[in-house]
């Protein structure tokens, strides 16, 4: 495993067909269709492959059961394990879209709504399917051969691929999907060219097919040619192979919440003076950076340094940056109050700056000098995806759509532990006299972030209500309580 310590996302995606629509597990009778035109719950599959023979896959559809047929081409998603009848090759096409082979009885899968069977001897246009990948399009790109994550080098124009960690902003890559073709978008919005270059617009050169080699990815240009790192800084671009070996091979991996902290002393919480932590710099750098990385159970979370150590709690409350692993003296709870938020250590006391800057957890109760302020960083181009699809400007008012297959890039900017959201018309969400959250304010509106859960966080309004997406999919900012519908993926 990577410096990170992050395993691989798994795969999760969309399969079109030849009439562009989507292959759909529906809720009742397990049955399978291609009648979608868009990508939600019902259409997204999950590839799992075989521990013994890594050829062989099998694909798991939202409700837990697997794509199965039998001799007479018959196609079913009844199977709850992994059944002969669930084997599947998957034959990769040089335009990037996949034939599914039964590996059993060697016959294609294909068809067109109702209509679907895995009978074909040759494959067709009925047999292929385009691959729309369902994951949260903003990830860590990690390059299999190397062990090193790309990053943006603002210096050289150009992603390299050395970093040990992904660290800042510039690890933050977004995958953006564009008629059956990838993107690569850097965090200051340009677009990876198969040259290496980097440009404002997206076009032929800057268009990849994503291809599967044994569960890693392999991004393929216009010309045939796959990305590779090369050089000593492993600048990205594509090299001369035609067939994806080590080198072209790459991991997706999470792109963990990176924040700063700032006392109430004015000063940023740093790593820079030593192993103790103290609020006493005046400039956010990679030392006054951490990463938050949030159990799924407790909702604790640990702080991780750009050296890929953790805060620890030691002896007389005090704090240090030496930990390698993680234990119970590395999980904090982190209150969000407002504007600021509070951090209460393993021993059930808080957080509090000392008037030497020093950080002790000694504190019962929550006054000023135990608040801290807490920026996010690496998200200044934000994706929100929610249970029913992700927040997207609603195509004739101006409000926000909540269950769009499709997303929108809004801009984070934060104002003084609050945060404003702007469009890409430049205009700024506010909420309205209705609850709704529309998009065309001329003057920003606070919002407040809480990231309560790994991977999701929660939007407050000014009022301290919920930003949720109702039962018809608008996005409304009156939620009196903390639900389902309330927690965005970022």
């Amino acid at each position: 495993m990577p410096a990170n310590g992050n395993p691989p996302l798994k795969l999760q995606f969309g399969l079109i067909n030849h009439e562009g629509r989507y292959l759909t597990a529906e809720t009742f009778g397990f049955k399978v269709n291609a009648s979608a035109p868009s990508l939600k719950k019902k259409q997204i599959w999950t590839l799992e492959q075989d521990s013994k023979d890594t050829q062989v896959v099998y694909l798991r559809s939202h409700l837990g059961r697997y794509l199965a047929s039998d001799k007479d081409g018959k196609v079913t998603c009844e199977a709850d394990g992994h059944n002969s009848d669930c084997r599947f090759l998957i034959v990769a096409q040089s335009d990037g879209r996949w034939a599914l082979q039964s590996e059993q009885y060697l016959r294609f899968f294909g068809g067109s709504r109702d209509y679907l069977s895995c009978f074909a001897q040759i494959i067709t246009d009925a047999e292929l399917w385009a691959v729309h990948l369902a994951l949260h399009p903003q990830a860590n790109l990690l390059s299999v051969a190397r062990k090193r994550y790309a990053h943006l080098s603002m210096e050289d124009g150009e992603i390299a691929v050395d970093l040990n960690i992904p660290w800042g902003v510039a690890a933050l890559l977004t995958l953006v999907y564009l008629d059956g073709k990838y993107c690569l978008k850097t965090c200051d919005s340009r677009f990876l060219s198969s040259d290496g270059k980097l440009l404002t617009q997206s076009g032929r050169a800057t268009a990849y097919t994503l291809e599967l080699k044994c569960g890693k990815l392999a991004f393929k240009d216009c010309e045939g040619k796959y990305l590779s790192p090369m050089g000593p800084t492993g600048t990205l671009r594509s090299g001369r192979c035609s067939k994806p070996g080590k080198d072209e091979l790459f991991d997706l991996e999470e792109s963990h919440p990176q924040v700063v902290l700032m006392a109430a002393n004015g000063r940023y919480v740093s790593i820079r003076q030593g192993v103790s932590l103290a609020a006493n710099q005046e400039d956010e750098t990679d030392m006054e950076t951490f990463q938050m990385e949030i159990d799924k159970e407790s909702r604790k979370c640990t702080f991780r340094t750009s050296q890929g150590n953790y805060w620890a709690l030691v002896a007389h409350g005090g704090i240090q940056s030496t930990a390698t692993e993680v234990s119970a003296e590395t999980m904090f709870a982190v209150e969000w109050l407002g504007h600021k938020v509070a951090i209460k250590a393993n021993n059930g006391k808080y957080i509090c700056t000392k008037k030497n800057g020093q950080l002790l957890a000694v504190s019962d109760s929550i006054g000023e000098d135990e608040q801290l302020t807490l920026k996010l960083i690496n998200r200044p181009m934000l994706i929100l995806r929610g249970e029913n699809g992700f927040i997207c400007h609603h195509k004739n008012s101006n409000t926000l759509d909540a269950s769009r297959s499709v997303y929108d890039i809004f801009t984070l900017l934060f104002s003084n532990g609050a945060y404003h959201i702007k469009g890409v018309n430049g205009q700024f969400w506010y909420v309205n006299s209705a609850g709704l959250v529309c998009s065309d304010g001329d003057t920003p509106e606070d919002f407040t972030l809480e990231l309560l859960e790994h991977r999701r966080l929660v939007i407050r309004c000014k009022n301290g209500k919920y930003l949720h997406g109702d039962q018809g999919g608008t996005l409304k900012g009156d939620g009196h309580r903390l639900s389902s519908s309330a927690l965005w993926e970022y």
